[in-house]
């Protein structure tokens, strides 16, 4: 088996070797994904990673004069397949961690192409200790600043929505302020605030309270 793999110009037992390896490295970190059921997860990291090593051996094989000449556009095609999991959801942007983590995964794949195995195995190490961790900080971060946005609409009696302001920073909440509106004898304001869930609480129960408010958004 191992002449028929060496000697007929096939793939050689390096070449496996390195497959093996990016099924694994890659699989790893799409198993995370895959379990924070994420868009990308564990079949597509490790056909990106598969897709990225298989690419740079040819490139090495092919590219007599220029063994970067089809592994450099690696990084090309990738962004494309990266932009496509980013979407924009309400106010806020999601799918950035899993467009970095093709981008990571497809470094991974090309470094195991190119021999590069103490690195390839060193990055995913570092990757999935930053996946597993990172949402425990950024958990306990959120309990303390949380951002939300705030939209409020009444009738309009000759004053601005000034004293909502008000009521936002007396509630120790960051506010930004965003768009108003008045049309139709109504009102509009929209602000972002930042701050712990208990004062955005207070403020939104505050808001409930208020008869003159006809739409609250929060």
């Amino acid at each position: 088996m191992e002449n028929i793999i060496d000697h007929h110009h096939f793939i050689t037992q390096s070449e496996v070797n390195k497959f093996l390896l990016a099924t694994l490295l890659c699989g790893l970190i799409g198993a995370e994904r895959e379990f924070r059921n994420k868009q990308a997860g564990l079949k597509t990291m490790i056909m990106i990673g598969l897709g990225s090593t298989l690419f740079t051996i040819l490139s090495i094989k092919i590219g007599e004069t220029s063994h970067d000449r089809i592994a450099s556009n690696i990084v090309t095609g990738i962004g494309f397949l990266g932009a496509g999991v980013i979407f924009k959801e309400d106010n806020n942007v999601k799918g950035l961690t899993t467009a970095c983590v093709i981008w990571i995964v497809a470094a991974i794949g090309m470094a195991i192409g190119a021999g590069y195995y103490e690195q390839a195995t060193g990055v995913t190490i570092v990757i999935l200790i930053t996946l597993l961790t990172f949402p425990y900080l950024e958990e306990m971060v959120e309990r303390r600043y949380t951002k939300r946005v705030y939209r409020i609409v009444k009738k309009y009696e000759n004053e601005s929505l000034e004293k909502y302001e008000e009521y936002i920073k007396n509630s120790r909440l960051k506010l930004s302020r965003g768009k108003q509106e008045l049309s139709d004898g109504l009102i509009t304001g929209s602000w972002t605030a930042i701050g712990s869930p208990k004062n955005h609480k207070k403020f939104v129960d505050r808001m409930l309270q208020d008869e003159k408010i006809i739409a609250f958004d929060f």
